[in-house]
């Protein structure tokens, strides 16, 4: 039996840790159900009621 040197394990080593790190998961969401949770987030934070809207802020008004 062949002894393996030092380099050859490292070489072993080093595929073995690179190719699972290529190996990506991409998870879409989609865009209508990812506003529904965002407008929710924001009602809870607001802690608005059914039909209240958001107060506006005076610098967000249009300058005349």
């Amino acid at each position: 039996m062949k002894k393996i040197g030092m380099t050859s394990m490292l070489t072993i080593a080093a595929l073995i840790v690179l190719i699972p790190a290529c190996v990506t998961i991409n998870i879409y969401f989609p865009a209508a159900a990812a506003e529904k949770a965002a407008d929710k987030i924001i009602d809870d934070v607001w802690q608005l009621k059914p039909g209240e809207t958001m107060p506006v802020k005076p610098s967000a008004l249009p300058e005349k």
